[in-house]
């Protein structure tokens, strides 16, 4: 389920070459990754484009694979050619400094990491090569050549936990995060919000898959089965689970059990070909549009106008929304519609921290 980068010998070669070369800081690095930036677009008008994936990579069904999308669209319209890498869960700073090395080293312009966990490592490769456009998504690096692409998710996550709320039939759902970091809270902190503000007598069961610097609860889908399953026994309904692949294993479980439902995560899960068996299972999904963010920023430096800053996709700009797919929530749309609009109006203030 997971794709892997195949490292041949001679890019290993060329891995340890770009460390030495980084490490001297010296002017003909600049001059050979200045030329390597200017071909980036190559003669026909195409992009180069360097993608570092969180863990899980490509194939996710969740997260990276919305990102994936928008990188897809971009090489469709613009041509050119696309260098993938991906995250491991036993990744260090190192590791992640040198895959986004890598990438700006063999001129891909921009080079994206998809995910807060490459945000120390961009700020240092952005000064290190200072004429390449870096794009990181799910953080903000302040530096002149970085697009910070960032979504407001709680907010999603809130008309999330509005159709769990009117589905229960339990009154008890569940909340299972990948890794128990502030980004995960974030969909934590508007589900549980969203579900209280519509039936405060709603029990809502957390857990998060793993902690801190250990990011195997995005890549597990054998542990996001057992959470799921654990909350099951237990009388929950309605299972949200924020964990990258490790969500696949979760949505396994819900469809287990009769009357149960699953609610997706950042991509539109119920349309994954590869989680087809469970799509009736599905309720919907809260989706996060990376692929949007991706694309506009490669667009940006196709039209020789890079995105930098923190720029910001929200609810009222469509950056992030709940799905429909299958009818499952549409004899709730009304309702769902008019919390929505309470979000965007500024009449609901939805919380980013449990």
């Amino acid at each position: 389920m997971r794709r892997v980068t195949r490292i041949a010998a001679s890019g290993i070669a060329s891995a340890a070459l770009a460390l030495s070369v980084a490490a001297c800081g010296s002017t003909s690095e600049q001059k050979a990754q200045d030329d390597a930036s200017s071909s980036a677009s190559g003669a026909k008008g195409g992009v180069k484009v360097g993608v570092a994936y969180d863990v899980g990579g490509r194939g996710d069904h969740s997260f990276n694979d919305s990102a994936a999308r928008g990188i897809d669209k971009a090489k469709k319209q613009f041509g050119g050619s696309v260098k993938e890498l991906t995250a491991k869960t036993t990744d260090t700073e190192a590791d992640r400094l040198d895959r986004l090395s890598q990438l700006a080293q063999a001129g891909y312009n921009p080079v994206v990491g998809i995910g807060y966990a490459y945000a120390n490592s961009m700020k240092q490769a952005a000064a290190k090569f200072p004429n390449t456009t870096f794009g990181i998504v799910d953080s903000s690096v302040d530096a002149k050549n970085v697009d910070s692409i960032v979504f407001t998710e709680a907010e999603s996550s809130y008309l999330g936990g509005v159709a769990a709320a009117l589905k229960t039939k339990s009154d008890q759902v569940g909340f299972i995060g990948g890794v128990d970091v502030p980004l995960i809270k974030k969909f934590q902190a508007g589900y549980v919000q969203g579900v209280h503000d519509t039936n405060p007598k709603i029990k809502v069961d957390v857990q998060y898959l793993s902690h801190g610097s250990d990011t195997s609860g995005f890549a597990s889908p054998d542990k996001g089965k057992a959470a799921a399953q654990g909350m099951l026994d237990k009388g929950a309904d309605v299972i949200f689970a924020a964990a990258g692949s490790s969500g696949s294993g979760s949505i396994e479980a819900v469809h287990g059990k009769k009357g149960a439902w699953a609610i997706g995560v950042d991509s539109d899960q119920y349309n994954q070909p590869s989680l087809s068996q469970y799509k009736s299972s599905i309720l919907t999904s809260v989706v996060k549009n990376v692929d949007v963010g991706v694309y506009d920023l490669v667009k940006s430096v196709h039209d020789k106008k890079p995105l930098t800053g923190t720029n910001t996709y929200s609810l009222a700009k469509d950056g992030v929304s709940l799905t429909y797919s299958g009818g499952y929530i549409d004899d709730i749309k009304s309702k769902i519609d008019a919390a929505k609009q309470s979000i965007i109006d500024g009449k609901v203030k939805v919380k980013t921290t449990p």
